[in-house]
């Protein structure tokens, strides 16, 4: 976190209203660099999750690796990365608005309640987390849609055309929202547990070990980061624990957003609804840990390359 005195030292050229303006929008691009290079580096695992998610029908047979070959086969490697472009359009602010947040949020409940760490970095994710899902749900939405076609069978032309289809066909505006309330319940624990991982493992770290896993800032040598291979470590174990934790809500998630288009739609009105009807048909282990395997593997190097990157973006902007 950037202490006063360091803003203060490098904006000292700048009047304090001003400076502070930059700061917000500088963190803001940190956070949204840092979400669309993790989301770009597993991009053909997520759209693999979300085919299994849905039982697909033209891959709802097959494993993860089958299901990877079948689509590179099937629609070549561009359908590997289908519906990645509506992702990076959506991951920017989402990003952004999520690491943004969590700064701000922590300090905010630390002036209210006092320092109790532990307590403040799983409250300030799990309402970042929440927040930047509010804001960019539409987009995820949208992103889901697209990711879901296969090739041949296109419902949908693009990022404006799928928002117009489901304006005009599923309700207007509360169509894009369908699915939201188990996304906030899943992303309360995800994202606490995430920031909270990280964020203990981070300060455990630089507490302990600080020459070995620590190393000075590039924009403040009075201030100690992870070395990079600390920060990849740190990352990946804090996706893990949260993947772990909110998987089910995240299936139930996927088949409400996808309800329109599925034969059963009518069946996954409520996340109630949706999760016994999963349970029902598919069972536990292949219905609502469905891809669970896959998601361990693009969970652990996205969560790294997003912490990462975000810890290197606030050096090379100047925020500690």
């Amino acid at each position: 976190m950037a202490s006063e005195a360091a803003i203060a030292t490098s904006g000292s050229h700048l009047p304090k209203q001003s400076y502070r303006d930059y700061y917000w929008l500088r963190s803001f691009v940190a956070g949204g660099v840092a979400s669309c290079c993790a989301k770009t580096t597993i991009a053909p695992l997520d759209r693999i999750k979300i085919l299994l998610q849905a039982q697909n029908v033209h891959y709802k047979h097959l494993g993860v690796l089958e299901t990877l070959f079948a689509v590179r086969k099937k629609e070549g490697f561009m359908g590997l990365y289908r519906g990645n472009g509506a992702m990076m359009v959506r991951i920017f602010p989402y990003g952004a608005i999520q690491f943004m947040a969590f700064d701000n949020f922590k300090k905010l409940i630390s002036k209210k309640f006092g320092k109790t760490e532990h307590v403040h970095r799983l409250m300030a994710g799990s309402m970042a987390g929440i927040t930047a899902v509010i804001c960019t749900y539409p987009l995820d939405m949208v992103r889901a849609r697209l990711a879901f076609q296969v090739k041949g069978e296109h419902r949908y032309n693009g990022i404006l055309h799928t928002f117009k289809t489901m304006y005009t066909k599923e309700g207007g505006v509360r169509g894009f929202y369908r699915g939201l309330v188990p996304t906030i319940i899943g992303m309360a624990p995800y994202a606490g547990f995430s920031f909270f991982t990280f964020e203990t493992l981070k300060t455990t770290g630089l507490k302990y070990a600080p020459e070995l896993l620590g190393k000075p800032t590039l924009d403040n040598p009075d201030v100690l980061v992870l070395k990079t291979h600390a920060n990849l470590l740190c990352g990946g174990v804090a996706g893990a624990i949260a993947q772990t934790i909110s998987y089910p809500l995240d299936v139930t998630r996927r088949r409400m957003q996808l309800a329109a288009i599925l034969p059963d739609s009518d069946k996954c009105r409520t996340v109630l609804q949706t999760l016994k009807y999963v349970c029902k048909e598919h069972g536990i282990r292949r219905g609502l840990y469905r891809g669970l395997s896959l998601n361990y593997v693009r969970c652990i190097p996205s969560q790294a390359v997003a912490f990462t990157v975000y810890e290197f973006m606030r050096q090379l902007l100047r925020l500690n």
